[in-house]
């Protein structure tokens, strides 16, 4: 289970983003005070990774397309005490990351996790409630973990995230987080948070196609044996 360290620890931000330079600036408008935003550039072709730098983030560049594959470029690039994600598309304000950091610091949770709660009509699409809400009881199979929600909005210390050994660089990789941080031991705590329409066109619940997809590589993650029969590579 992760340490508690008791000196003050530094804030980074994993933001991966593809193709997002119409909501950043509202997104990096949002970064609290004297944190730094990690801005993941996955393969964008509209200028995202020059507005992100234009505003004051650290780009960081990751061609090998992927959710899981931007976030963790993010993480492997933090050197941060407590590293937090969330997405790019505006449709999460990572100010609300705040509490998440306050917990983690205060030794009440290992892993703090959003549950989103739509605010306005068309901000989560019934096909990815759909998936997202089987995937949640397919987890609490798996772990016995209760919770209703596996959204990108979340925080924990950057040392024991890099030792759970996250090897998902597609759409497993937020749940693979979750189950190899359940299978560790670690405290996993969820609070609501809004959830907002996106700026521009989700590449990933925006279709039928792409939440299959998404649903498909974290039903592998789920299909993983815990950590003690795991081959070491």
């Amino acid at each position: 289970m992760p340490s508690t360290p008791s000196s003050p620890a530094r804030v980074d931000v994993v933001l991966p983003c593809l193709d997002e330079a119409e909501a950043l600036p509202w997104v990096l408008a949002r970064i609290p005070a004297g944190w730094r935003a990690l801005v993941v550039d996955n393969g964008s072709t509209d200028g995202s990774a020059g507005v992100a730098a234009a505003l004051g983030a650290t780009v960081v560049h990751e061609p090998r397309r992927g959710f899981g594959a931007a976030c963790h470029a993010g993480l492997t690039a933090a050197t941060a005490d407590v590293v937090c994600f969330c997405d790019c598309d505006a449709s999460l304000d990572p100010s609300l990351l705040v509490p998440f950091v306050r917990e983690v610091l205060d030794g009440e949770a290992d892993l703090v996790l959003g549950r989103r709660r739509a605010r306005a009509r068309g901000a989560w699409p019934a096909h990815a409630r759909a998936g997202n809400l089987a995937l949640a009881r397919l987890l609490r199979r798996r772990t016995g973990l209760r919770l209703h929600d596996l959204g990108p909005l979340r925080a924990a210390r950057r040392e024991p995230l890099l030792a759970l050994g996250l090897s998902d660089r597609r759409n497993g990789y937020p749940l693979q987080m979750v189950v190899r941080a359940a299978d560790a031991g670690w405290r996993i705590t969820e609070h609501d948070v809004p959830y907002l329409p996106r700026t521009g066109t989700s590449k990933v619940t925006g279709t039928w196609r792409g939440t299959w997809q998404a649903v498909r590589d974290m039903s592998r993650v789920l299909a993983e044996p815990p950590a003690g029969e795991r081959t070491v590579r």
